[in-house]
């Protein structure tokens, strides 16, 4: 059993960082459904590493780095899953919400980001989150010199893909 004390600390860190999971979630997953599922399936796995969680790194950068993993997994797992099932018109069963389309700019960025593999969507979307290389380096598990130089291959990319 945990303590309510070992409770209430984790679900204070947690509710202070919650942005973490939905921008991994957001970033992860575009029907609604699964970015659910997938916050709830990082905040589950956080729960059962909190007691390795020792305080040597901050815990955005051990929540971000576990959002990650689980992101990746759950995406390979709703891809298998998508593959066997019959495709449907889910357009027709989403519920406008009221808010304005994206402009034609996101729009575009959201398709790169999708097209990108785990490691460089993760990459991505640290660094439009502003953290520093070596922050990135940190979650990601390379060195600060990988960083740039992957996050300077995606820009060149972006712009060729923007070009064409």
């Amino acid at each position: 059993m945990t303590s309510p004390a070992t409770q209430a600390a984790f679900l204070d860190l947690l509710n202070g960082h919650q942005k973490i999971l939905y921008k991994v979630a957001n970033t992860y997953c575009w029907n609604a459904g699964d970015r659910e599922d997938l916050v709830q399936e990082i905040t589950i796995q956080l729960w059962r590493s909190y007691p390795g969680f020792d305080g040597r790194c901050r815990f955005s950068t051990w929540a971000t780095r576990i959002a990650l993993n689980v992101a990746i997994s759950f995406v390979r797992q709703v891809s298998t899953r998508d593959r066997h099932l019959v495709s449907g018109e889910e357009h027709m069963l989403d519920i406008a919400d009221g808010t304005t389309a994206p402009s034609a700019e996101l729009q575009f960025l959201h398709s790169f980001i999708q097209s990108l593999g785990g490691l460089d969507k993760a990459l991505l979307l640290l660094y439009l989150d502003g953290n520093s290389h070596q922050e990135i380096a940190d979650v990601l598990g390379i060195t600060a010199t990988n960083v740039a130089t992957k996050i300077g291959r995606l820009k060149q990319r972006l712009r060729e893909t923007a070009s064409h």
